[in-house]
């Protein structure tokens, strides 16, 4: 039955006919300018002869051909937030989960790492050889570095084909003015994406900030502008959440830093310090300005916490579309699995505040929120 039908629609195709399509008729000249109607029933009985080679279409990917999209995290934050720690806790995490891990460190100046590391810049270029041939300092030779690498990207290039079907851990420099307005690292990625490297940016920052208003005031400008400069889906994480209280109490829940709620209240709780009361409509102004964008979000995160990790995993995995990429089967129980793992994120805040955070007496600032 089958062959009739086919056969029917070869004929229908070489007299000419109109067929029904979504577009209108389309005609057998329209198909095949070229081929002859006899000739094409012929062909039709073949075994090699597909459609989409008839059509001009792109033939399907063979079964278990080695994956072209690679994805992966490319981790950066101010010097000390934790992104070599990240790294090192997030490719154990991935490889309980069953992932193929490649940690890629894009630091010259990071050595003795604790993870083992598949890449290293330091084969490359080194910092400390740059600062004695160059006489330059710390930060002016890691910007050399990091301008060095982009000029020699075939040589990354040649080290992550061999990787691709691994997932991608890219530890980078924690010098602030490469994620803001120095264009070397942002080329870099851009060039990644070129090689079908799908990343997201995870920017990592320490959560004590969260206990002065002005440094917070201070991380929320920088996490926007690097969001802006660096291009790239975007993740933002309070690392270091067992030690938040540590330098001081927070003023308002935790949900109110991660969500960034109403920052009015931010500024009336900087206007108690005589220091910054002179600073109140420049202080306004910036939180103005994050305001609008409305970007600027976090996840709270502690990497010993094997459920914390899980969250940011989730939000990284939708972030560059993992879980409905090549590398994991394109299934109903896949899409119902990235479903079910989606989970409420107030809920989940709450639940780190009561872990971490002491009880406290509620404060007038607070009350205010709730009303």
């Amino acid at each position: 039955m089958c062959g009739c039908v086919t056969t029917a629609y070869a004929v229908a195709v070489w007299a000419g006919l109109p067929l029904q399509t979504s577009s209108g008729g389309i005609r057998k000249s329209e198909l095949f300018p070229s081929l002859p109607g006899s000739l094409f029933v012929f062909l039709l009985g073949f075994p090699w002869f597909t459609w989409e080679g008839a059509l001009g279409l792109p033939a399907p990917p063979m079964a278990g051909a080695a994956p072209s999209t690679a994805f992966g995290q490319a981790v950066i934050g101010p010097p000390g937030s934790g992104k070599t720690t990240y790294c090192l806790g997030m490719s154990e995490f991935l490889r309980a989960l069953g992932r193929r891990v490649a940690v890629v460190n894009l630091d010259p100046a990071n050595d003795g790492l604790p993870y083992e590391c598949a890449v290293d810049v330091g084969e490359l270029v080194g910092l400390g050889d740059v600062m004695d041939a160059l006489r330059l300092g710390p930060n002016g030779g890691l910007l050399y570095c990091m301008e060095y690498l982009e000029a020699n990207l075939d040589w990354l290039r040649a080290k992550l084909e061999p990787l691709r079907g691994h997932y991608f851990l890219f530890d980078c420099p924690g010098q602030v003015e490469l994620c803001t307005h120095h264009t070397a690292l942002r080329s870099i990625f851009s060039q990644m994406a070129q090689w079908d490297l799908r990343l997201t940016a995870v920017h990592l920052v320490d959560s004590h900030y969260c206990t002065d208003p002005a440094k917070f005031i201070s991380v929320l400008c920088t996490s926007l502008a690097t969001m802006l400069h660096v291009e790239l889906p975007h993740v933002n994480i309070l690392s270091k959440m067992d030690l938040i209280e540590h330098y001081g109490k927070l003023a308002f829940n935790l949900d109110y830093y991660t969500e960034v709620l109403d920052l009015s209240y931010l500024l009336e709780h900087l206007a108690s310090d005589p220091f910054f009361r002179h600073y109140r409509q420049l202080n306004e102004k910036l939180v103005q300005l994050v305001e609008d964008y409305s970007l600027v979000s976090f996840i709270p995160l502690n990497i010993q916490d094997k459920d914390s990790i899980q969250r940011v995993l989730q939000a990284v995995d939708k972030a560059n579309g993992y879980c409905f990429g090549v590398q994991e089967q394109r299934s109903l129980e896949a899409m119902m699995s990235a479903a079910m793992g989606a989970d409420f994120h107030f809920s989940s805040t709450l639940g780190i505040q009561e872990k971490y955070l002491a009880p406290s007496e509620q404060t007038a600032e607070q009350e205010a929120m709730q009303l």
